[in-house]
């Protein structure tokens, strides 16, 4: 091996920690990350991963909480998060096929859009139905494993980039739900492949069911979902059915709209 090949290969190998460490960042944002969870994560020795995090916090890209020493994202991070926002603004485009749903059904209805390691509420709209299942806050951020919209978005992903996600997720995941389990989650995945949407009951409220369709973009990849969260008795098979439509129309206009709107920019 050469010295320039030895170099590269280097070079890559540094590009793929810091990638790897920022994602890990990323993933316990609103905690932060400590060290030690970095460093098993991304298997490297702790040494190596505090001199890549130092220098990370030096050019602004993560910083570190003096108390408690945990490392969260840097403003240098949300700057170049802003950059390479789509032109396209996804809420903007949804929200009215949101309030048609939402009419219709009288239900709650949610747009879910993927963000690392995470689905995000980013818009939801209300039902006239006297009783409301607040399932998601705008702005609320969960596991990309928790939740149907959030699954909708994971089921469609390739197998590679679920193993990456699940394997730090489920860590994450089982702190809050000790009882939650991966095979569940896998059968999830499998039967919404087959059947095109993710149907479950919500995992924070007893007696509540959601049901949830990915949005594709150009290239066929999942980047956000349409969810409806509502009492267990008015999900029934017929029922069902009807949301189903309600929900296919809504993500067809969507995705062919997403399409124009990336043909003229």
């Amino acid at each position: 091996m050469t010295l320039s090949s030895t170099a590269s290969k280097s070079g890559t190998q540094v590009v793929q920690r810091v990638a790897a460490l920022l994602r890990g960042i990323s993933a316990r944002n609103r905690v932060g990350a400590r060290l030690i969870d970095l460093c098993e994560e991304v298997g490297i020795e702790r040494p190596t991963a505090h001199r890549i995090l130092q220098g990370l916090v030096s050019e602004g890209l993560v910083r570190q909480d003096e108390a408690s020493k945990r490392y969260f994202l840097g403003n240098a991070m949300y700057e170049m998060g802003l950059a390479a926002s789509p032109k396209t603004n996804l809420r903007d485009v949804c929200h009215s096929y949101l309030q048609q749903i939402a009419q219709r059904t009288g239900d709650m209805v949610f747009l879910t859009m993927r963000s690392g390691f995470d689905g995000v509420c980013i818009d939801r709209a209300e039902g006239a139905f006297p009783i409301k299942v607040f399932v998601l806050d705008v702005g609320m951020r969960r596991p990309l494993n928790i939740g149907s919209g959030a699954m909708a978005i994971l089921s469609f992903l390739n197998d590679d980039e679920i193993n990456r996600i699940l394997s730090v997720n489920m860590e994450r995941s089982l702190e809050k739900y000790p009882n939650y389990s991966e095979a569940n989650v896998r059968k999830t995945i499998a039967r919404a492949r087959t059947k095109g949407f993710v149907l479950t009951d919500v995992i924070d409220l007893p007696g509540v069911r959601s049901i949830a369709m990915p949005i594709f973009d150009s290239h066929r990849q999942p980047i956000a979902a349409i969810s409806l969260s509502t009492v267990v008795q008015r999900m029934d098979r017929s029922r069902t059915e009807t949301l189903l439509n309600d929900l296919s129309s809504a993500v067809e206009q969507i995705q062919s709209k997403l399409i124009l709107l990336e043909d003229d920019a």
